[in-house]
């Protein structure tokens, strides 16, 4: 079963924890994934909470 993403979406479920996780700037992340290194500063800032599936 795919991921389904809402339709301006660039970033994945992976996406958003590979930028969690790195430690690399915010430069070297936003060209590696293809987004504004805004959209990377926002992911890196946010806790990794629990998604609840029903």
């Amino acid at each position: 079963m795919g991921q389904i993403l809402q339709g301006s979406a660039r970033t994945t479920e992976a996406v958003r924890r590979a930028i969690q996780h790195s430690q690399e700037s915010l430069r070297v992340l936003a060209k590696r994934h293809g987004v504004n290194q805004k959209t990377v500063a926002k992911w890196s800032k946010r806790c990794a909470a629990p998604t609840l599936r029903g």
